[in-house]
């Protein structure tokens, strides 16, 4: 197939409903995207320098104190929720002893945490959308870290919705009631994230 037709292919992708799992990983024209509720959502161009390093620091801490519990992977990492259902976190955190939902094609079924940090392009998204998603899957927690003041919001699931348990800032321990290994403060974290243009 010439690279035109393929292309032609991708943009016909794009527009349909009720796409799978299969049509979604079909898809090579250098864009991410995720798959919600079997429609394709173009992801926005690759995260700022500085969300970047936060994910990082925040996968580094948490890998100190949690690699022997939970294996630790972050984005792009597919989260197929459902086969109309594809996700790509930030950061997500996977109970060893459920090693049976980790494949090579990405996490098959819901992660214990997924963090998503902000970026302007994605503020409803995270904030709305995905914490509507991950509830109705299951995810039994969910941070939504705010780069620019430095804070994170845990939420946990109670009765199948999320309820904003904790908002962690500075030199305040961050812990979860499910994971105990974790161990960093956000201070620690944006220590380390120099001051960007």
């Amino acid at each position: 197939m010439s690279d035109n037709n393929r292309n032609n292919t991708y943009t016909e992708l794009i527009k349909e409903t009720n796409l799978t799992y299969d049509d979604y990983a079909s898809i090579d024209d250098g864009n991410r995207y995720e798959l919600v509720e079997g429609q394709l959502e173009l992801m926005s161009p690759a995260p700022s320098v500085t969300h970047q390093m936060i994910s990082s620091q925040m996968q580094k801490k948490i890998t100190e104190s949690c690699e022997s519990d939970f294996f630790i992977l972050n984005a792009p990492i597919d989260v197929i929720l459902a086969d109309n259902e594809v996700r790509q976190p930030d950061l997500v955190l996977i109970h060893r002893k459920r090693l049976n939902i980790l494949s090579n094609r990405g996490v098959i079924g819901p992660p214990d945490l997924v963090v998503e940090i902000l970026s302007p392009s994605t503020l409803k998204r995270d904030k709305i959308d995905k914490l509507n998603t991950y509830a109705n899957f299951g995810i039994p927690e969910y941070w939504i870290v705010e780069p620019k003041v430095g804070t994170l919001e845990q939420y946990s699931l109670h009765d199948d919705q999320y309820r904003l348990i904790d908002i962690f800032q500075d030199s305040e321990p961050v812990t979860s009631p499910d994971i105990p290994c974790i161990s960093f403060t956000m201070a620690g974290i944006m220590e380390r994230i120099p001051s960007l243009d």
